[in-house]
């Protein structure tokens, strides 16, 4: 989870990651951040997430991100 925070924090470094849980219902994060942050996970925990797991839930907060990132880790 430190990793994920550290990767969110450098595309986003204003936002607290920790409480925050409206990243995309508040447009805190933007299509562009959304590719970033794809890409930076991807080659951070060697994952592909699949256009299927880019929805909002799995964006919305870092501990939702989180939860994805493991599902993925697992298949």
């Amino acid at each position: 989870m430190d990793e994920l925070l550290q990767i969110l924090r450098e595309i986003k470094p204003d936002v607290d990651f920790e409480s925050c849980t409206t990243l995309i219902d508040d447009a805190i994060f933007d299509s562009f951040d959304i590719i970033s942050t794809i890409n930076e996970l991807n080659d951070a925990f060697d994952i592909e997430i699949p256009a299927t797991e880019i929805i909002p839930q799995n964006f919305n907060s870092a501990a939702a991100l989180w939860a994805m990132v493991e599902r993925l880790q697992e298949d």
